[in-house]
């Protein structure tokens, strides 16, 4: 479609530098919750305006109104989706599963794993859940978004 070939002709190092890591902020605060809880909020706010930043850099690459239209919901739906709120739900749950364990396991814990096992282990998901998390939102929004272009 127009608006990708104008976006392909350019590096996308919102996407594939390392600003990209702005959007995982919130799965940190993620991680981080259960013992700084008062991160989280301010991790997703990093988060949002890196995909806020993406979608306007995305929508100024585009020539006409209708591609920088098309550009700004493509690149909205992708980025909330994968950098936002399908990895903000996995460490969620991954560090709530973890901290069930520990909780558990009570006594037999020793109480620095039960308080920051839950932690190191969200923390080590987020490199693994990446890749797979922006190839399921490709796939999803070929089948969605991206067909229901004109």
């Amino acid at each position: 479609r127009g608006w990708r070939c104008a976006m392909a002709a350019h590096d996308d190092v919102l996407r594939d530098g390392p600003a990209r890591l702005l959007g995982y902020a919130n799965e940190v605060g993620e991680a981080f919750r259960p013992v700084a809880p008062r991160l989280v909020l301010p991790s997703y706010g990093v988060a949002a305006a890196y995909v806020l930043l993406d979608t306007a850099h995305k929508a100024s690459l585009a020539e006409t109104p209708r591609a920088r239209q098309r550009a700004a919901i493509d690149t909205l739906a992708w980025q909330t989706l994968a950098s936002v709120v399908l990895p903000g739900f996995t460490i969620n749950r991954v560090v709530f599963a973890a901290r069930f364990a520990a909780e558990r396991a009570g006594p037999r814990a020793p109480a620095a794993l039960a308080r920051w096992g839950p932690v190191g282990l969200g923390l080590a998901t987020i490199p693994l859940i990446v890749k797979p998390i922006d190839e399921a939102v490709h796939v999803f929004m070929g089948a969605t978004v991206r067909k229901w272009e004109p």
